[in-house]
């Protein structure tokens, strides 16, 4: 069936849901109204108000709550409104959550989900469009993920609601929508950990995750170049071996991401791909990203964002070196 990214990450919900009774699914309007994006409409319809709850405006309380019941035995899928909201809970993941396998050494665990959208591109307010992938991605204990295409949302939320460990999930809401992609009725997984090639090549490699896949390909595309462009998937844990292989091939690294660029994940992909294939390099690996400030509100939006032109300029530094 063709889906959007929203409906793929709804159908997989409905999966789970009918499939494990333990699955159970809380969050700010995530009942009544089906989530401010609508990816959990009909869920309560369907499983009833036991196992479907709108919860308070208390981020900590809803990951905290997600942690005690995922402890307990449940599979809570808790959805966080905006990834912008997620930082006053940010304690809960760090102090539990994503340690709890490690205190007690593997006594206990917390499979639990965290679902959040996040990244800027819809006009949204202030809070509303961070990307701290990388912030997260610096938790032991703490696998996060993030997919670009409705087959991708569907599999890799299946497994991480399968997952024995916390997930984060991290939802490009800017493409929600944008497009409709093939994903099987039946339920599947798609493997926690592992990068996706979108596109093989020789010339260089393209390194990139979320909704600024498609500005990367499209970059590409408009030069014409033989570019090796790697979807991440997953940025903890993180794929290193498909990345370092593909660099090693190349001889030339750009790296895309919409967070800002001080301390952004395309640090960490730098420092990763320098310490196992610099000698590899024919060029300086080249980060495009967004700018060390607040994403802007409204019209200054598209400027904050890495678009095509900014990545051909930044593909045709790497390549001219």
């Amino acid at each position: 069936m063709q889906e959007t990214i929203v409906g793929a990450i709804n159908d997989a919900l409905h999966s789970e849901m009918d499939a494990d009774e333990r699955v159970l699914i809380f969050g700010e309007d995530v009942a009544e109204s089906g989530g401010v994006f609508r990816a959990t409409d009909g869920l309560k319809e369907r499983f009833g108000d036991d196992r479907v709850l709108d919860t308070p405006l208390s981020e900590i309380a809803i990951v905290g709550g997600a942690a005690g019941l995922a402890m307990y035995g449940y599979r809570p899928v808790a959805e966080i409104q905006f990834s912008g909201f997620l930082p006053p809970a940010f304690d809960q993941l760090v102090t539990h959550a994503s340690r709890i396998r490690w205190r007690t050494r593997g006594e206990w665990s917390a499979p639990l989900v965290i679902r959040t959208p996040y990244g800027a591109g819809v006009k949204a307010l202030e809070h509303h469009s961070e990307s701290l992938e990388g912030v997260y991605g610096h938790l032991p204990g703490l696998k996060v993920i993030v997919p670009s295409t409705p087959w991708d949302a569907k599999g890799l939320l299946t497994a991480a609601i399968r997952d024995p460990d916390p997930v984060l999930v991290m939802e490009p809401k800017q493409i929600y929508r944008s497009f409709r992609g093939e994903v099987p009725e039946e339920s599947y997984e798609e493997p926690i950990g592992e990068a996706a090639i979108r596109q093989k090549g020789s010339e260089l490699s393209v390194i990139s995750w979320g909704a600024m896949m498609y500005p990367a390909l499209q970059a590409v595309e408009n030069l014409g170049v033989d570019a090796e462009v790697i979807d991440l998937r997953t940025i903890s844990p993180l794929d290193d071996e498909t990345v370092v292989e593909s660099v090693k091939k190349t001889g030339r690294a750009l790296i895309v991401h919409e967070a800002a660029g001080t301390g952004g994940f395309g640090s960490e992909l730098v420092a990763r791909i320098n310490d196992r294939a610099l000698m590899y390099l024919e060029a300086p690996i080249e980060r495009i990203t967004g700018f060390d400030v607040p994403v802007p509100l409204l019209s200054m939006e598209d400027y904050y964002l890495p678009n095509p032109p900014r990545i051909e300029e930044g593909i045709n530094r790497v390549l001219n070196v």
